[in-house]
């Protein structure tokens, strides 16, 4: 297969020459705003993050299987992808573990205000906090029971939490105590102490999550996509890992609202191998066939 490589997936280099071995031409781009190398539109496979926001799918007219390195799906027109008989594997597993330790990370700091005593310790201040919260018995809402949000339930409840799983459609999980229906969510977010988002972006659930209706005393966290979340007349705690247009700008109202992180959530030393074991397997000769399954997203 004659193979598009960018510069999205940062240790391509280490695994070219193996990828050579498994039967593959290999083109290389760094930059996926740029022009196309040599032979780019004649790409049998691509592997990228966000190239077909720069260059369309017609563009490619031998194109037959795409792997991203994002676990999301929404940069490429999968309509038309699937009209066209691509196949499209996304990096499914890849984040989940880091993506679930960085939102309990996030919620332990705002319960322990470890931000307050870090403050107090620049200060040589000793003063003690009374309001210090804990997790358990705390009811968390998870909109969205793919992959992030199994490993997220997973940890809430190990903290002792009561976790609700939103999920479309709502299959059942051990990881949570209740498994509901998308059209459960309004109805839930206003009962919940914790919410997290991880529902992936689709027309169906653009702005699907209303934060006004979370109650002032709760906390919302999105590790998703930020079209997701209407922020609309938010009064809760907000911690936000994605906007709508990102970077955030500098005079966005957002940073003086919330616990802002610059979509750093999946971040983590062990994403590397894990991404390469996802491409590696569908790369493979035995994977290499004329028609692939398309795995389900991070958000899902």
């Amino acid at each position: 297969m004659k193979l598009l490589i960018t510069g999205a997936w940062k240790n391509a280099a280490e695994h070219i020459d193996e990828i050579k071995k498994l039967g593959h031409e290999v083109l290389f781009m760094q930059w996926e705003k740029d022009a196309l190398p040599s032979g780019g539109s004649d790409a049998e496979g691509i592997i990228c993050n966000g190239l077909f926001l720069h260059h369309h799918l017609g563009e490619f007219p031998s194109l037959r299987f795409v792997q991203l390195t994002s676990a999301g799906f929404d940069r490429m027109d999968m309509k038309e992808a699937e009209r066209r008989g691509i196949a499209v594997f996304n990096a499914k597993g890849v984040y989940s573990v880091p993506i679930a330790e960085f939102v309990l990370a996030a919620v332990l700091e705002k319960y322990k205000s470890l931000a307050t005593f870090k403050e107090q310790q620049k200060e040589h201040e000793w003063k003690k906090l009374r309001n210090l919260r804990e997790l358990s018995g705390k009811r968390v809402l998870i909109a969205g029971c793919g992959d992030v949000g199994t490993e997220c339930a997973k940890r809430f409840r190990a903290f002792g939490c009561t976790v609700i799983g939103i999920s479309k459609p709502p299959l059942p999980s051990e990881h949570v105590d209740r498994m509901l229906g998308i059209e459960s969510l309004e109805a839930e977010l206003p009962l919940a102490d914790i919410v997290v988002v991880s529902l992936a972006l689709c027309d169906d659930t653009r702005g699907i999550v209303k934060a006004a209706m979370v109650r002032e005393d709760a906390m919302l966290i999105n590790v998703s996509r930020g079209a997701v979340v209407d922020l609309t007349n938010a009064r809760c705690e907000l911690m936000l890992d994605v906007f709508e247009t990102e970077p955030l700008e500098k005079d966005d109202p957002l940073w003086d609202v919330s616990f802002v992180t610059p979509h750093n959530s999946f971040e983590s030393e062990g994403n590397d191998e894990r991404l390469w074991g996802v491409i590696r397997s569908h790369l493979a000769p035995q994977s290499d066939k004329r028609h692939y399954k398309k795995t389900g997203g991070r958000n899902g």
